[in-house]
């Protein structure tokens, strides 16, 4: 049979000559070690210690070990699904990557290898399926576990004091993990009411937990139903050529999402009053759409910036459509274990990603028992009981009210 030009592309992309020569085993064990110390690293950071300090890489090691766990079942469901269909693959090769406080769960994650074309459809199923729907099952199992062994808020309190210092439970500022709808029925289903847990922007700190959202994250990225992801293969194997338009409405919806934070930081910068022209212009023309979304629709604001990055990366190098595989139908028994896969990457799709937000300091105002040099009048009490008040020369006299609230 005569192999198309999208056939030999195809076959030049998934798999190397036969003739190639195979890594090393050195190699995969080298990586993986140092993979999992960069992951300890990391892990140590969460835990509140220096992660130069190589003494402090033990308080990193239940995280590593759960993350390695993670990857570990995540690419050996690939590799296996490969070996059973005969496809020839390499172990997989884990990406350390040890930059504290950039890195912050420590690795770039891990992929493995193909030798060879991959047969049919049944197998593209099989080999693209079998890694996130293994790796969530672990991913799941950490995470549940940890919610049925949450400590109290003493442990919070042990990494960061201060909080219980300034009487507060949490704060509501720094980097949070985004919402998942699988995160909050697990948390209806598994924790019992009055149990203290961890916000969104503190759970790193908890190794199971941090974990479990991770890989959940993780899985639905890879669940994504464009090109030669694992969801492009499922979407290919169910829906063949049509995978192409599920693709694209995708793509679109990555772009939007991407561009709401945009949209936020856009109405932050025109919400304050301002005597220029030019942009008093700009907020009659976009100020009432944007307080719109903010009265109505305020979760758009809250879309994860690095959407753009994947509608960039996936669109220039993991391409939108599948290349074309043969084969007949799957069967009834592959089409629910994707449907079941899309579930999943639903029930674990975080729109709003990883954010940040920032602390804002409050500004404060002193009553001083002595007046001071001031550009303002000073009130003047002979009755000692009076506290004078001083005014300082900080804020100017054309301050209008919405813009001293905004800073």
């Amino acid at each position: 049979m005569n192999t198309s030009s999208e056939e030999k592309k195809f076959t030049s992309i998934l798999s190397e000559s036969a003739g190639q020569k195979k890594s090393s085993l050195f190699i995969h064990v080298l990586l993986f070690i140092l993979t999992f110390a960069s992951t300890m690293m990391a892990g140590s950071a969460w835990a509140g210690k220096n992660p130069i300090e190589i003494t402090n890489w033990i308080y990193g090691w239940t995280y590593a070990s759960l993350l390695m766990t993670f990857l570990l079942t995540h690419e050996f469901g690939h590799y296996i699904a490969a070996r059973l269909h005969k496809v020839d693959a390499s172990l997989p090769f884990f990406i350390p990557l040890p930059i504290p406080f950039v890195s912050i769960f420590g690795t770039l994650g891990a992929y493995i290898k193909t030798r060879s074309i991959i047969p049919n459809r049944k197998a593209l199923f099989d080999i693209g399926a079998s890694g996130p729907l293994a790796g969530f099952i672990v991913c799941l199992g950490i995470f549940i576990f940890g919610l049925l062994n949450l400590p109290s808020i003493d442990f919070l309190y042990a990494i960061h004091p201060e909080y219980k210092e300034f009487g507060i439970m949490y704060p509501d500022w720094g980097m949070y993990f985004g919402d998942m709808l699988l995160f909050q029925g697990l948390i209806a289903l598994f924790v019992e009411p009055g149990t203290y847990i961890p916000p969104l922007n503190e759970i790193y700190h908890y190794p199971f937990l941090c974990v479990g959202w991770f890989g959940m994250f993780v899985t639905s990225l890879n669940l994504l139903p464009l090109g030669q992801l694992d969801g492009g293969h499922i979407a290919y194997a169910m829906f063949g050529k049509n995978q192409g338009k599920i693709a694209r409405i995708v793509w679109v919806v990555m772009i939007f999402l991407g561009l709401g934070s945009f949209f936020g930081w856009f109405y932050e910068q025109i919400v304050i009053e301002s005597p220029n022209e030019i942009y008093t212009m700009i907020q009659q023309l976009f100020l009432p759409i944007l307080l719109w979304i903010k009265v109505y629709a305020p979760w758009i604001y809250g879309g994860w910036s690095g959407w753009l990055f994947w509608a960039f990366f996936t669109k220039f190098f993991i391409k939108l459509d599948h290349p074309p595989v043969d084969g007949e139908d799957i069967g009834i028994t592959r089409h629910i274990l994707g449907w079941l896969s899309f579930i999943i990457f639903i029930s674990t799709f975080a729109f709003n990603g990883i954010y940040e937000i920032p602390r804002i300091e409050p500004v404060e105002f002193k009553l001083q028992e002595k007046p001071t040099t001031s550009i303002y009048p000073q009130h003047q009490s002979n009755n000692a009981n009076d506290i004078q008040t001083t005014y300082t020369d900080c804020i100017s006299t054309d301050l209008r009210t919405t813009q001293f609230l905004s800073y």
